[in-house]
């Protein structure tokens, strides 16, 4: 059987009212998953701490990333990239609002991931 072929800037969710996480595919150690937000950003006072790294890149639109300790958060564009250790504090600080802003995640880990 041929595998599928998949679009990750196609069928992108009507409902702007949240943010979209979606599994692609993954294992106990690796979880790859498509976000798609309109306009959202963590709630007040949120940071993640997470026990497992992450690697990010943006698809389409544009987000802020603010780290723990940083006094301006970094701005990414669709092709850019970064990777996240597990346990620095971060948190989205804005998505843009006019269009979807798609990111593709890949959570790793030596241990299983939740």
């Amino acid at each position: 059987m041929t595998p599928a072929i998949g679009a990750l800037l196609a069928d992108l969710p009507g409902d702007r009212t949240r943010e979209h996480i979606e599994r692609l595919a993954g294992s106990e150690t690796v979880r790859i998953e498509r976000i798609v937000s309109y306009g959202q950003a963590s709630p007040a006072g949120f940071w993640y701490d997470q026990d497992w790294a992450e690697w990010v890149v943006l698809l389409s639109g544009s987000a802020g990333l603010l780290f723990e300790g940083d006094s301006e958060a970094c701005t990414l564009r669709p092709g850019d990239c970064i990777g996240i250790p597990a346990h620095r504090r971060h948190r989205v600080a804005w998505t843009a609002p006019d269009m979807p802003t798609v990111w593709l995640a890949v959570h790793y880990s030596i241990v299983p991931i939740r």
